[in-house]
């Protein structure tokens, strides 16, 4: 406990009822109650956390830098996703073991050659999913569409080159699928079928492996391929498996999500979507899909993107515990405490950003970017348990971004109205349905 006997219980917050369960639902959601809670006790706030009993939440970045360097996340919150692993909860694994597997993973996905070595497989399955909605009649289901299409785009960079030989992408995405819709089931068919489709994963990515070994150690060391890279680095197969599967859960829907979210925001705001598309034809003329070295050249769809992020992070929150006690300005934190990141509502604040709600891509101007603290925008989280393909989900949203938007406008179909919820991700209640026309 800290030497001066504060608690967490000494932090403004609602009062103590039950586990918190009712009142996040009393208000439409985890992200809704955060809202809630520090527009009515401030920037740091006690409050019942289903799962972790009395959690702190903080909702500015100056005072998250305190926090910035933990490398622990509660393994309670976390223990749901347990099934899927055979080498130790990777969400959760130790510091000292997280460290260098952490390393792995960014050398691959955080890099340029990995990104372009896969941007003409992406860009393939952006433009199969273009083709199919010219030919579509009425509305397209933004989310359903846009995160198939991200499934399928980490299917091929999760599997590599060696997806075509170890099973068919098709069967991969409705494994995956069923795994993630029916893992958490205690019993039952569904039990079942998440069983055998989680078998049929670790088989596959298996034989990806052993294609990798019998490929020779050059092959096995190139920096673009993931399942190479763990292989080169020592990993075991388990550990392996788990860290694909995992790679494709952070990255099925949530890319996917922030691109439909982007779309859905500039068919509200007409003035910034002819903005980003006068910036497509300057960019692009007449090509209809972007190379690799245009991302860097479209300035204004990337502020369009992150504006959108801001207003609707994908992965709405996420989580610590403190190693030790922490000073949060006036309080006090004890050491195991669970530290809560509400991303929407370090996003919504008026201190650092005016009139939040309002949708305005020049906030992320350079001169505007460099006002702010750097932990005023946190939608791939922060510290070293922030999100490792932070880099190769702002590739692969830029450029389906930049494909759909120089083929089509879209436009919001009328007569539906569009409630962000909570369900793994930010989602649209009822889809986000758009009605296209060819530019």
């Amino acid at each position: 406990m800290p030497s001066d006997g504060s608690t967490p219980s000494q932090i403004p917050g609602p009062p103590a009822l039950g586990d918190g369960a009712e009142a996040i639902a009393a208000a439409g959601g985890l992200q809704n109650y955060q809202l809630k809670l520090h527009a009515e006790y401030g920037p740091v706030v006690r409050f019942p956390l289903p799962g972790a009993g009395t959690a702190v939440s903080v909702a500015d970045p100056v005072l998250l830098e305190a926090t910035a360097k933990i490398d622990k996340r509660p393994e309670k919150l976390f223990e749901f996703l347990a099934p899927l692993q055979e080498a130790g909860n990777l969400q959760t694994i130790p510091a000292g073991e997280h460290g260098p597997w952490r390393r792995v993973m960014l050398s691959v996905l955080a890099g340029r050659p990995s990104h372009e070595a896969h941007f003409a497989q992406f860009t393939a399955l952006t433009t199969e999913l273009a083709d199919r909605w010219a030919s579509q009649d009425g509305p397209i289901a933004l989310q359903q569409d846009l995160s198939e299409l991200s499934l399928r785009m980490i299917c091929q960079y999760a599997l590599g080159s060696g997806l075509e030989s170890a099973g068919s992408a098709g069967r991969v995405v409705s494994a995956f699928e069923t795994v993630l819709t029916e893992f958490m089931t205690q019993a039952g068919p569904g039990k079942e079928r998440a069983d055998e489709a989680l078998a049929y994963l670790r088989a596959t990515v298996d034989r990806v492996l052993v294609a990798h070994r019998e490929r020779g150690d050059a092959e096995q060391a190139d920096r673009s391929d993931l399942i190479a890279a763990l292989a080169a680095a020592g990993e075991s197969p388990a550990r392996i498996r788990d860290t694909v599967l995992m790679t494709m859960l952070a990255a099925h829907h949530t890319t996917g999500v922030a691109i439909s979210w982007t779309l859905y925001l500039l068919s509200k705001n007409p003035d910034v979507a002819d903005r980003v598309a006068k910036e497509l034809d300057e960019v692009l003329g007449d090509r209809a899909v972007p190379e690799y070295g245009d991302l860097k050249r479209l300035t204004y769809l990337d502020m369009a993107l992150k504006e959108a992020m801001r207003l609707y992070p994908p992965g709405p929150y996420g989580a610590r515990e403190a190693t030790e006690d922490l000073e949060l300005g006036d309080h006090t934190v004890p050491a195991g405490t669970t530290i809560f990141y509400p991303f929407w509502a370090v996003h919504m604040n008026p201190e650092y950003w005016p009139d939040p709600e309002a949708f305005d891509p020049e906030r992320f101007t350079p001169e505007a970017s460099a006002n702010r603290p750097r932990l005023a925008y946190i939608p791939f989280g922060i510290g070293p348990r922030s999100c490792e393909g932070a880099a190769l989900a702002m590739v692969e949203a830029e450029l389906v971004l930049a494909a759909l938007l120089k083929r089509f406008r879209l436009d919001l179909a009328p007569g539906q109205t569009v409630t962000p919820i909570e369900r793994f991700v930010l989602w649209a209640a009822d889809d986000i349905h758009m009605s296209l026309t060819p530019r």
